[in-house]
């Protein structure tokens, strides 16, 4: 794992890289992220971590190009019930089903990947799946969910 990057961020909102000893922007400790990258950010006067606050900053910027970040209904909630209830959310809840989702999604990709390097033909999969079907065609047909009619028949 990569050593972890940090910033001095001064008063005048600057952001300065102590690795590579220059100013940065909010774009660019952005895509350090998305490289994999850790960061930790530390006000330069009184050397408080201030990371949450820069990451927050992040996400709202990347947010406003967007156009979006969360519906405006659950904005009101947020706003109406304050930051208790959003903070234990989001350290009870929020994490941990988006790491969940990132698992079974790269684990989902994978699998798919490997049908496809093995030449699985997947456009039949929803025939065969359907002749289990059998004891429900009559009902099916009731409901419209058949073939179409044939030609000059009508249903009722």
């Amino acid at each position: 794992m990569e050593q972890l990057k940090i910033f001095k961020k001064y008063a005048n909102r600057r952001l300065y890289d102590t690795e590579e000893s220059k100013y940065v922007t909010i774009t660019e400790v952005a895509d350090f992220i998305k490289a994999g990258r850790q960061v930790q950010v530390l006000d330069a006067k009184t050397q408080e971590d201030v990371t949450a606050f820069i990451l927050t900053q992040v996400v709202l910027e990347s947010a406003r190009q967007q156009n979006v970040l969360l519906p405006v209904p659950v904005l009101h909630l947020v706003i109406r019930y304050g930051d208790n209830l959003l903070g234990e959310f989001f350290e009870k809840y929020f994490q941990l089903t988006l790491k969940n989702y990132l698992t079974y999604k790269s684990a989902f990709d994978q699998q798919f990947k490997a049908w496809l390097d093995l030449g699985v033909d997947l456009t039949d999969f929803p025939k065969k799946s359907m002749v289990d079907m059998a004891p429900f065609k009559s009902f099916l047909d009731l409901i419209g969910e058949s073939a179409p009619a044939e030609k000059g028949k009508t249903r009722k």
